[in-house]
């Protein structure tokens, strides 16, 4: 197969569709993936062909993640988007061109690629790790504040997708006119159906012992288990972090992503506090971790960047803003968790987490103090069955393949096109 993955976002969210291709490589299939300029080096350092899209969006997506405090900012942000994101539809169609693809993968914030790929005729296939566009009964729409809202509403809640279409259906349809010389599509049209009436196949790469499949999942959807990007052979850790780990117990890992936001100062300030008042030694992911930089001391490391595949099986407990791919180390790694979430689908996995027994309840970061991570960390270092179910989840993880398996459904889904 010839394979093209449109994706887009920080490194995190790129993550996982580059160990796809590395599998597709691996198994012998052509595979190029077409994504920000800014993402270049890491993509490449992988030996994964990059098709590059400007930088105008995700440069526009970092500014909504570090300075936009109010409504107003969000506004602003999001009407300096739109041209930002006809213009990528542009380039994912200029990408599919390029490299003649037999088959797209596309992340949904690629809004040209379902376009594209009925205008080729090929497979498209929809991939994220959340499960957020096939409706259940067994929880609300991930992007909802409660974990489930009652069988019907659950269900009721995944209404919210056809925002998308109401939102970009002009722009979406600009783009099928003027670039691709197909018909527009209605406001109202299900975002998941092909032009022939059948479904758009999805991949969910997490793990169901993580988050059971539902019943009445459909299908064409499919949970294939994670897709994991291992640390690449020649990394090595720092002398300082290697000394450090060596020093004392097991130190606690604190990061929070791509997630900036305000008040770095007094985050770490809490942070530093509760690590104190309970005796523990600490690793502060910083920079795009989301924590100011300070200086490191004898109890707490100050951490530009370390694979999670190599560093969080050597810490005690992972602190974190519940990104999907945070939460999958951690939970690989067989350890518990205290998610302190910020905004979209990260307070759905802390819930997720907490109800699985192997982390605290999620602790909003509007909420984060000191005393409530000194509670939170006492409960999953103190409670037995959540050491535990957390040892007992990271071996159910690391028996599975989600690569070798979405690749599989990606074969049969081709060979029957």
């Amino acid at each position: 197969m010839r394979v093209l993955i449109t994706t887009f976002g920080t490194r995190g969210d790129i993550q996982p569709f580059v160990a796809l291709a590395q599998g597709l490589a691996a198994a012998g299939h052509s595979v190029a993936i077409a994504a920000p300029e800014g993402v270049r080096y890491f993509i490449e350092s992988y030996n994964i062909n990059l098709i590059a899209f400007e930088n105008s969006l995700l440069e526009l997506t970092h500014a909504a993640l570090e300075h936009a405090s109010s409504l107003r900012d969000g506004i602003r942000i999001g009407r300096q988007m739109r041209p930002a994101i006809r213009q990528m539809m542009d380039e994912e169609l200029a990408a599919a061109r390029s490299f003649e693809p037999e088959l797209l993968i596309y992340h949904p914030k690629c809004l040209g690629s379902l376009s594209v790929a009925e205008l080729l005729q090929i497979p498209a296939v929809l991939a994220l790790p959340i499960p957020f566009y096939t409706p259940t009964k067994a929880f609300a729409v991930p992007f909802m504040p409660v974990f489930s809202l009652g069988a019907w509403a659950n269900r009721a809640s995944y209404l919210v997708n056809r925002l998308s279409s109401l939102m970009f259906a002009t722009t979406i349809n600009d783009f099928r006119r003027k670039n691709l010389g197909i018909t527009a599509i209605s406001r109202f049209a299900n975002p998941l159906l092909r032009d022939n009436g059948h479904p758009v196949p999805i991949l969910y790469p997490y793990s169901r012992h993580v988050l059971p499949v539902p019943s009445d999942f459909p299908a064409h959807v499919h949970v294939t288990g994670y897709w994991f990007l291992d640390r690449q052979a020649a990394w090595q850790a720092s002398t300082e972090l290697s000394q450090f780990l060596q020093a004392g117990t097991a130190p606690i890992y604190l990061g929070f992503g791509s997630m900036r936001g305000q008040h770095q100062t007094e985050r770490v300030a809490l942070i530093q506090a509760a690590l104190h008042q309970l005796g523990l030694r600490g690793i502060l992911a910083s920079g795009w971790g989301g924590l100011e930089k300070q200086s490191s001391s004898s109890n707490v490391f100050i951490l530009d960047e370390a694979p999670h595949d190599w560093l969080l099986p050597q810490v005690a407990a992972v602190v974190h803003h519940g990104g999907s791919g945070t939460v999958a180390a951690a939970a690989r790694a067989g350890k518990p968790q205290v998610i302190c979430p910020f905004l979209g689908d990260q307070p759905f996995w802390g819930q997720v987490i907490a109800r699985r027994g192997v982390g605290a309840a999620p602790i909003n970061q509007k909420r984060l103090t000191s005393e409530r991570l000194v509670v939170a960390l006492r409960t999953v270092l103190e409670q037995p069955s959540i050491q535990t179910h957390a040892a007992e989840l990271g071996q159910h993880i690391r028996s599975e393949d989600g690569v070798a398996q979405a690749i599989n459904t990606l074969e049969s889904i081709h060979a029957t096109a």
